[in-house]
């Protein structure tokens, strides 16, 4: 799938929480190579760092931003004074680092980062927020803010555990009912989807949600190889098992027909300021 890039308007941005129930299960590093292979064919994206106490793109890509998302909560800058340039040209609104306050925003915070939202008009195809990882009332806020939800998940026993009790927390809580699986770090595509069986199995059984498999990517050394030299797989190692099935995730996720109320940035930015008032996020 080839597009020319910045056809996308503020009323057709495909907004995209990715989350996890821990780290460590390389959601980061999905979120970054997604971001470059749409990218690559075509497509403006922006990645939001929404682990604001905790940076991790930058890091993963051997970027140094002098500004981070501090500056804009505080009301120093505006979102895009601070956005950094990443591989291939996608835009990156960098974290911070150390901030406890961050770990969970407060009202005129959000109210702050909406206002930065809706003053910015560069062209947006894909927003990929990148979320912490856990549940957290910062995660519950902008997954129910994206148009769409992808849990990555992995074999180890409690990254299921605790993918789950995401989905949970992001059912019971907000409502949340439909999700996306992407299962990362497996041997081959059977072991994938019997890490989403036994995911689907847990949920379908106590919760009443709609789970669809994204993908997988498979175990592959080109990512840690790519890691150690912060760069992305799917730039380094082209040719790797990895790049070809981010790959074939990224076209899967762009070629989704259902549009729903929630997939423009305006719309994010209602959902975004409708949360301010909810006092269990």
């Amino acid at each position: 799938m080839m597009r020319r890039a910045g056809q996308g308007s503020r009323n057709h941005v495909k907004t995209i929480a990715v989350a996890s129930g821990k780290g460590g299960v390389g959601k980061t590093n999905l979120v970054a190579n997604l971001a470059i292979s749409m990218k690559k064919m075509g497509y403006e994206v922006l990645i939001l760092d929404a682990d604001l106490a905790l940076n991790n793109i930058d890091v993963l890509l051997h970027l140094a931003p002098r500004y981070n998302i501090q500056h804009v909560l505080n009301g120093d800058m505006m979102l895009k004074d601070i956005l950094i340039e990443g591989p291939h040209g996608i835009k990156i609104l960098p974290a911070s680092s150390g901030v406890q306050e961050l770990t969970s925003l407060d009202e005129f915070q959000r109210l702050r980062l909406i206002e930065e939202f809706e003053a910015y008009d560069e062209p947006i195809d894909v927003l990929l927020i990148d979320t912490a990882a856990g549940v957290s009332s910062n995660v519950a806020f902008f997954c129910i803010a994206a148009q769409e939800i992808i849990i990555i998940a992995s074999p180890e026993p409690t990254a299921l555990t605790d993918a789950y009790a995401l989905i949970k927390v992001l059912y019971t809580r907000y409502q949340e009912k439909e999700f996306s699986v992407l299962v990362n770090a497996v041997n081959d595509e059977v072991e994938a989807v019997e890490v989403f069986k036994r995911l689907y199995t847990a949920a379908d059984r106590f919760l009443n949600i709609s789970l669809d498999y994204l993908g997988y990517i498979p175990y592959d050394d080109s990512v840690r190889k790519s890691v150690r030299q912060q760069r992305a797989f799917v730039e380094a190692f082209p040719n790797s098992d990895a790049s070809r099935n981010i790959n074939i995730v990224a076209n899967e996720i762009l070629s989704r027909s259902k549009n729903k109320v929630k997939g423009s940035l305006q719309f994010f930015i209602g959902n975004l300021l409708s949360t301010t008032t909810d006092s269990t996020v």
